[in-house]
């Protein structure tokens, strides 16, 4: 992991979205909309902590650093309930999950249900409502870092106990720690605190399923993509997120943020190491571990049934000394049980804190490609309209025309003389007698006495064989078709305007969103990396403090067995020093102990 804060970018500093990552005509760095009253609140950058911080804690994860400090009274005036009131006392509250109990109440199968105490409430809730109400917090606070759960058990896990991986003492007290710090976790958040669906869980007087059959959840969007970034379930949301696009977190950006790149390389980075090297250390030590603390089982045991065979101070001294064994066992035992509480744990919950944080990113991902392609669906739009709305006017300028020009030809065949005894007049007057005596009498309207004779019937045209179904399918299509062309012109002008009147509020909407996720994600990042360096703070303490405990508890039982075997007589035949102290000092004797004086009785 980075030493160094200074290359994080996960920084306080949270300089304004820039516009020059938009060609829309909309202020991004306005102000967005005010959230509904239980939304208000933004999360803000706190400074570091100073040297006032309240001293942790000798054991215990997650740390009481940064988001987990002794609760002050807050401002907070108005209570949903008295869970909310009993988490913002200013006390420091903790909520804890005091028993697993095994019960088939309402099922077919028994499961395993945890007993969740805070304050003087008590709820009952089993793994799969712990799931479910993470995964509609996420839904409903979608720019938020939503703490992660312990993970379901593994197909293997199944196929090595199968009916008893369920029922198995250390995976149930696993999850009771880590269920246990996800409740407090989200009791410690400045906004997830107040979510009354929490509160209700914690209450435990209704039931799970009635939570969630009822607001908010139960307005909860399909698409959370289009409803609103601060308040999904807004009932009075814009019709206009419905005209968002919905991409995908592939989608290529053309101006990205710099900020949220630098953020999700810096989690790349992050989760692989974790992932990675760290995590295969951390099994690999835990095993050697395990294995180290089997053997001195196995050897404690050998050298207390060795004592049997002795007497005296020997009998004596090798007991001392397998119980200094089975001292070490029993220490590395809760060394092994520390270090999977207070880091194995929460380096795999931080792996899970990792993956969240890049389904965060990639959220926020998706509100800038929603911008972009509003944008880009909007100026296709205009240029569409351009279009029609320039056919419209050649079509107005060519009917103007032909108006003229017919108007023309009927003033270019009326007489222009209207003397009845001019030649003209009389010669017209006794043409149309003459039609008149034919039978054929003529209209008196001049304007069908001059209209040009009908061209006559058209030619006939050769028909290819086998193309008169075609043709009459043709027609008949075309016949139920609207092919007035002037009609269709003018209602794709209409639906082209109701459109793009639609995705200019949507591109409104859209950028105001951006805007909202870009900073409380930001402001959440910060927060989160506040808390990671505490708890990676406490982490390393309390994996010096397991394992200096380990060591000074190893050594008062090695110094008992010392003293013991002191108490053994000095060999009868030991080669004595030429001086008690000299030779001592100067070294160990090179004359070699004869090793079977003991057998001769020398």
């Amino acid at each position: 992991m980075e030493p160094s804060e200074d290359e994080n970018p996960f920084s306080t500093a949270d300089p304004p979205l820039s516009s020059a990552s938009s060609n829309s005509h909309v202020d991004v760095s306005a102000p967005s909309s005010p959230p509904p009253p239980h939304r208000t609140v933004i999360l803000s950058s706190s400074p570091p902590q100073t040297a006032t911080q309240p001293t942790l804690p000798p054991s215990g994860f997650p740390s009481q650093g940064s988001g987990h400090s002794p609760r002050t009274p807050t401002s907070k005036s108005g209570f949903c309930c008295a869970r909310d009131q009993w988490l913002h006392s200013g006390e420091d509250t903790e909520i804890l999950i005091i028993d697993a109990q095994k019960t088939s109440e309402n099922a077919t199968s028994p499961y395993i249900t945890y007993v969740i105490r805070s304050g003087s409430a008590e709820a009952r809730h089993r793994y799969s409502e712990f799931e479910s109400l993470r995964v509609n917090l996420t839904k409903l606070y979608p720019t938020l870092i939503i703490p992660p759960i312990p993970s379901k058990q593994t197909i293997s896990d199944y196929a090595i106990k199968q009916a008893k991986a369920r029922e198995d003492v250390s995976m149930i007290a696993r999850r009771k720690r880590m269920l246990q710090t996800f409740l407090n976790r989200i009791a410690r958040h400045p906004i997830l605190s107040n979510e009354h669906v929490f509160h209700r869980f914690l209450q435990g007087e209704v039931s799970w399923t009635e939570v969630l059959h009822s607001p908010p959840i139960s307005q909860l969007p399909k698409n959370i993509l289009k409803a609103p970034a601060h308040n999904p379930t807004d009932p009075n949301a814009s019709s206009a997120y419905e005209a968002l696009p919905n991409p995908s977190p592939a989608h290529p950006l053309r101006r990205p943020d710099q900020r949220f790149l630098d953020s999700e390389v810096f989690t790349n980075k992050f989760a692989s190491h974790l992932s990675g090297p760290m995590e295969r250390v951390t099994r690999r030590t835990m095993k050697r571990w395990s294995d180290y603390s089997q053997d001195h089982m196995e050897l404690g045991a050998i050298w207390n049934g060795f004592s049997l065979n002795e007497s005296g101070e020997l009998a004596a001294a090798i007991e001392k000394t397998g119980q200094a064994i089975d001292t070490t066992y029993m220490n590395t035992t809760r060394l092994l049980q520390d270090l999977e509480q207070n880091w194995q744990e929460p380096l795999n919950e931080y792996s899970q804190f990792a993956s969240i944080i890049k389904k965060l990113l990639a959220y926020r991902h998706q509100k800038h490609v929603q911008l972009e392609m509003t944008q880009d669906g909007l100026e296709a739009r205009r240029e569409a309209l351009d279009e029609l709305e320039k056919s419209e006017r050649e079509a107005k300028r060519l009917e103007q025309a032909l108006e003229r020009g017919r108007a023309r030809s009927i003033a270019a065949t009326v007489p222009v003389s209207t003397d009845p005894t001019s030649p003209d007049a009389v010669d017209t007057i006794g043409a149309d007698t003459d039609v008149g005596e034919e039978g054929s009498q003529q209209d008196d309207n001049p304007a069908t006495v001059f209209l040009p004779p009908h061209p006559g019937p058209s030619p006939v045209k050769r028909r290819t064989p086998g193309m008169g179904f075609l043709n009459a399918l043709s027609y008949t299509i075309h016949g139920m078709m609207d092919a007035d062309p002037e009609s269709a012109r003018r209602s794709g002008i209409s639906k082209t305007r109701e459109t793009i009147s639609q995705l200019e509020d949507a591109l409104h909407l859209s950028a105001q969103d951006l805007k909202y996720a870009s900073s409380t994600i930001q402001a959440d990042l910060d927060r989160f990396q506040r808390q990671k360096v505490a708890d990676l703070r406490e982490m390393s303490i309390g994996m010096a403090r397991s394992h200096r405990e380990w060591c000074k508890k190893n050594l008062e039982a090695w110094e008992e067995a010392k003293k013991e075997v002191a108490k053994i007589p000095e060999h009868p035949n030991r080669i004595p020093s030429d001086s008690e102290t000299g030779a001592l000092a100067a070294g160990p004797s090179t004359v070699r102990r004869d090793s079977t004086a003991t057998i001769n009785g020398r």
